[in-house]
């Protein structure tokens, strides 16, 4: 096997223009990891936001540094000590490091094997890079953060985007029921995914078309989006309601607001979790476009519009 490697990398913080597609060295799996063969890595707001250097004050990076969190693949070969998968077994993975360098947007990449789950079977590899980063996030804020209940009522800002799609998705499962804030053309996605009611946030103020539909108010306010949504539809929140928001650190808000805000972990037992949920046919991810490694730099300047539905990918 050839020890190089084809990937889309940066030798420097700059634009999405700047991303190279060449040769680098190929990584070798150290002791309890393995060597996954990259069939698909999602596109992530954060992938532009690492290539731009906003992220370089929080978490350290190296160059030439290979931008991806996502990632679906097989199994290429084993580190000393890893023992949970077998060669050619599918598997995926938020692939987060301590350090930033070896990402997903290549033909390999080396993770510990506590990262990996196996992939949804009810799933392509295809569908499952774009699933780790984004169903985390919306598992954790819904779950662990928003302590999201049957027979709650939740309202998700940005429910069409990556997140919101699996945040739909995961509150409908539950059992509770979902309003989702997007543009007029994705309702009809948003009922697809379970929504129970939809709102147009360009031509209503939110806070009012929720109140209309649930004048009692909400129990959870997941805000996954940017712009006016949240403040307007704060005081539709219940006293003591949950405000969970990957976008906002620190949003105004009433005093009886229980905040939180998310910035995702990786967790291979959840996502083992939502491996289950999609194969019992309780969760999709879809793609709304796969891109070639080459065009990296194109696929980042379209996620930097935030006007994506689903998910997009790199397919190497």
């Amino acid at each position: 096997m050839s020890k190089k490697m084809k990937a889309s990398y940066i030798e420097a913080f700059g634009s999405p223009d700047s991303i190279k597609t060449g040769e680098l060295d190929r990584p070798e799996p150290g002791e309890g990891e393995v060597l996954v063969r990259v069939q698909s890595a999602g596109v992530n707001p954060v992938d532009s936001a690492i290539v731009r250097g906003m992220l370089k004050d929080a978490i350290p990076s190296k160059f030439p540094l290979i931008p991806g969190w996502d990632v679906a693949g097989v199994v290429e070969e084993r580190g000393y000590a890893a023992r949970r998968f077998s060669e050619g077994d599918k598997v995926y993975a938020y692939a987060r490091r301590p350090v930033i360098q070896h990402g997903t947007f290549a033909e390999y990449i080396a993770l510990p094997e506590s990262y990996l789950a196996r992939s949804p079977e009810k799933l392509t590899q295809e569908e499952a890079g774009g699933v780790p980063l984004t169903g985390l996030t919306a598992w954790q804020s819904l779950f662990d953060a928003g302590n999201l209940k049957k027979g709650d009522v939740i309202l998700i800002l940005g429910a069409s985007g990556g997140v919101g799609t699996f945040a739909v998705q995961f509150a409908k499962w539950k059992g509770a029921r979902v309003i989702g804030v997007a543009s007029q053309k994705n309702h009809d996605y948003l009922k697809e995914l379970g929504a129970d009611d939809t709102v147009d946030y360009k031509e209503n103020h939110v806070g009012d078309a929720v109140e209309k539909i649930v004048p009692a108010g909400v129990d959870v306010i997941f805000d996954c989006s940017r712009g006016e949504a949240l403040k307007q539809s704060m005081n539709t929140l219940i006293k003591n309601g949950r405000l969970v928001s990957i976008t906002n650190r620190n949003p105004d808000r009433r005093v009886d607001i229980r905040f939180e805000y998310v910035f995702v972990e990786p967790n291979a037992r959840q996502l083992e979790q939502i491996s289950e949920l999609a194969d019992n046919g309780y969760v999709k991810a879809p793609v709304s476009r796969a891109f070639r490694l080459e065009e990296a730099g194109r696929a980042l300047q379209e996620i930097e519009s935030l006007h994506t539905r689903g998910k997009m990918v790199i397919t190497p």
